[in-house]
């Protein structure tokens, strides 16, 4: 089951050339279920009606999809936040000052699709708020590994839920990506998902976290247009270095 992200309207419209990749743009896990507690992830608030996923790498940043469109107004992250229709005073609402998307994100084929948010001021690390690490510079993730996804909102084409939900991944051979998608790039992409459980990230939930071994290693960016694994992910190790050059400017 995918999880559709709360409030979500399209950020990106879904591919239906087949020549594009068809992609996530409202947070949904298909079949998932009400995720443990996940401190570290972020719901990405875009102007009045555009969301994305997020996860919190440093008390101040929060690093998410590049194809989530930043220029459709202010930018708001909420952190410690499990089910959006009980508010509490664990919630955290910050606002993002500036964004620094990869400078070589291509928007036709979502290559490199990786961006930093720089928020106004650091959050508040507590019980309910916290950071993830990330991998070491090019560590591989072999196929097999055991992974998760999650985000918040529809659970089906015509369901949809206020609450956390997350899905489990298997990390898959590239081979069936690149089968499945044209744009598919092994060098900065992850391939995840099992055709067999039919559990994946879809629409609205890009731009959050495939969390192995309680290290985040991709990041949700595109799939298929009906939800049916595998997905595609950012590999995230292949832009460590990228990462810490831009954190380090952005202190």
């Amino acid at each position: 089951m995918l999880l559709v992200l709360l409030f979500s309207t399209a950020v990106l419209p879904l591919a239906v050339d087949s020549l594009q990749p068809e992609r996530p743009h409202t947070a949904r896990v298909i079949s998932g279920h009400e995720a443990s507690p996940r401190p570290y992830m972020a719901y990405v608030q875009i102007g009045s009606s555009g969301s994305c996923g997020g996860f919190l790498i440093r008390e101040d940043v929060v690093l998410t999809a590049a194809h989530c469109n930043c220029n459709l107004g202010h930018i708001f992250v909420y952190l410690g936040v499990k089910d959006f229709m009980k508010p509490g005073q664990d919630w955290q609402r910050i606002r993002v000052r500036r964004w620094v998307q990869h400078p070589d994100f291509n928007n036709e084929n979502y290559d490199n699709d990786i961006m930093l948010l720089k928020m106004t001021h650091g959050a508040d690390l507590n019980e309910w708020v916290g950071t993830i690490p990330l991998p070491e510079a090019n560590d591989h993730l072999l196929p097999g590994a055991k992974c998760s996804v999650a985000g918040w909102g529809r659970t089906g084409v015509n369901t949809s839920t206020d609450r956390l939900q997350e899905a489990e991944q298997e990390v898959v051979l590239g081979d069936l990506c690149q089968k499945q998608y044209r744009h598919y790039n092994p060098t900065t992409m992850l391939c995840a998902g099992n055709s067999q459980t039919n559990e994946s990230a879809y629409q609205g939930d890009s731009g959050g976290p495939l969390v192995c071994n309680g290290t985040v290693r991709g990041i949700v960016s595109s799939g298929d247009l009906n939800g049916h694994p595998p997905s595609i992910y950012t590999r995230i190790s292949h832009f460590i270095p990228w990462v810490n050059e831009m954190l380090q400017k952005l202190s």
